[in-house]
């Protein structure tokens, strides 16, 4: 049985989501509200009837389709990515459950590896269907201050921490990730703090350090919401540099994009 789900679209090469190339799809749907969000056209859900691709609605809806069409689309681009496999990203995949639990079982039996990028906002009583059938946990620890999560998100942080004590609990692999926001979590010391919390983690392979950056303010100004990261600088190199040793002083591995850790002398 097909299963309906709504998404927002998909990268078919993707290099960034998880290991080697990947199929990487976008679903629709988000309760939190990141300040740096570059996708704020994920968040809602509902179906543009009149398929403007010019109207600022259309930016906001979702495309609805269904499991077995993902998956035969997955299935075309499977001699591409039999090294790299699939990633569920959003929008956050968990509030789309049965959707998603069905994509991951399928790209199982079809012998592809499977990813979910997520904020672990959803509760593990509903999302541990998921997490137990994927292969990776890309995991977004947006803060570990939960009055800082609530400002930078809308959203306490008690649900993303327990997704991670899951993952420990059952062995699942995980990979962290966490902007590097100026003024908020681009901090010595909440680094410290982070870098300290998940060190006696066994199921976190690496820490993906992902540097803030504006690319998705358009966005915000076509759907007419205020972006308040304006006038906030991205992170300069040294910063970035320093947040990684920050984490390696802990014994964790650290990931950077490319255009950041080229050269690195760390």
């Amino acid at each position: 049985m097909s299963i309906k789900g709504w998404i927002h679209s998909i990268e078919s090469f993707g290099t960034v989501d998880g290991p080697g190339i990947r199929y990487v799809l976008f679903v629709q749907g988000c309760p939190l509200r990141c300040l740096y969000c570059h996708n704020p056209d994920t968040w809602s859900v509902y179906e543009d009837k009149n398929n403007n691709k010019d109207s600022t609605c259309a930016m906001r809806s979702g495309k609805v389709t269904d499991s077995e069409t993902v998956i035969n689309d997955i299935l075309s681009y499977k001699r591409y990515i039999k090294t790299g496999g699939v990633t569920i990203s959003g929008g956050e995949p968990l509030m789309q459950i049965e959707f998603v639990l069905d994509i991951v079982k399928r790209c199982k039996e079809n012998g592809i590896h499977t990813a979910i990028d997520t904020s672990g906002c959803i509760p593990v009583s509903r999302s541990k269907a998921v997490i137990d059938e994927a292969d990776l946990i890309l995991l977004d620890i947006k803060s570990l201050d939960n009055k800082q999560s609530i400002k930078l998100t809308g959203s306490s942080n008690v649900n993303t921490l327990a997704t991670l004590d899951y993952c420990e609990k059952t062995g699942k692999k995980v990979w962290i990730r966490h902007v590097l926001l100026p003024g908020w979590t681009m901090d010595i010391d909440r680094l410290k703090s982070l870098a300290e919390y998940l060190k006696p983690y066994k199921c976190i392979e690496m820490v993906e350090l992902l540097p803030f950056h504006k690319m998705g303010e358009y966005k915000w100004k076509e759907l007419g919401i205020a972006y308040t990261l304006s006038e906030t600088a991205e992170p300069g190199r040294n910063d970035v540099d320093m947040a990684k040793q920050i984490f390696i002083n802990e014994g964790i591995a650290v990931n950077l994009p490319s255009s950041y850790d080229l050269n690195s002398d760390i």
